[in-house]
């Protein structure tokens, strides 16, 4: 795949794969073991979903379906991410991950 790099690149910057470390070693000296290494979503899901072409097809087959899978699934990217920053923190979430 030409366009792989830039497809990661964008999965990443969409919140569609967030990056982060865990070291449970960490807990041991007191630490948090989980480390964000980005910032955060800075760009809506459908920039990465786009470039896929398995999302792309249920665009083109049924644009209403996708419609609503894509705001769900926006939603859940942006949970996802509040819940990797509070555990980042320290702050327990009762949904879990």
């Amino acid at each position: 795949m030409i366009t792989g790099l830039q497809h990661q690149k964008t999965a990443v910057q969409t919140g569609y794969w967030p990056l982060f470390r865990y070291n449970p070693d960490l807990v041991k000296q007191g630490l948090n073991p989980l480390q964000l290494d980005y910032a955060g979503p800075k760009a809506p899901l459908k920039e990465f979903t786009d470039l896929e072409n398995r999302f792309k097809m249920l665009t083109k087959s049924n644009p209403e379906v996708a419609a609503a899978l894509g705001k769900q699934a926006q939603n859940d990217v942006n949970e996802h991410w509040q819940v990797l920053q509070n555990l980042a923190a320290g702050i327990e979430d009762k949904k879990g991950v």
